[in-house]
């Protein structure tokens, strides 16, 4: 884990699963927030019940050890293709690690609809 995310991510902090096959990875209090979130969501619809088992299911507790690193249990590596290289970015409240050839397809294409993308965000006010 890089230096420079270690002191955001605390002594422990969650990682599960997380969108377009990467992993995030949440400080403490960042996790409380986002599954009292989480837990307000109707039980009596089929996308929040999908939703949640998703994410939930797969957080484990970690740590970084004294050289910097993380133990990812395998299921989750299995899930985000972790094999060699990968890639730690951080994004607002979450850290997100990626294979490296995922992320670097990822970005490609989300580069070229860059503007796109950034023109649809005018909808949220931003």
């Amino acid at each position: 884990m890089p230096a420079k995310f270690r002191e955001d991510l605390g002594e422990s902090f969650i990682i599960t699963r997380g969108l377009d096959k990467c992993l995030f990875a949440y400080p403490m209090d960042e996790w409380r927030q986002l599954e009292e979130k989480l837990k307000k969501l109707p039980l009596t619809k089929k996308d929040a019940r999908s939703f949640t088992r998703f994410f939930f299911s797969g957080a484990v507790e970690c740590e970084v050890d004294k050289q910097g690193r993380i133990n990812i249990p395998s299921p989750l590596r299995k899930y985000a293709d972790l094999d060699k290289e990968c890639v730690v970015i951080g994004v607002s409240n979450r850290i997100e690690v990626w294979a490296q050839d995922k992320w670097e397809e990822y970005f490609e294409e989300s580069e070229e609809s860059f503007a796109e993308i950034a023109e649809n965000m005018m909808d949220f006010d931003i």
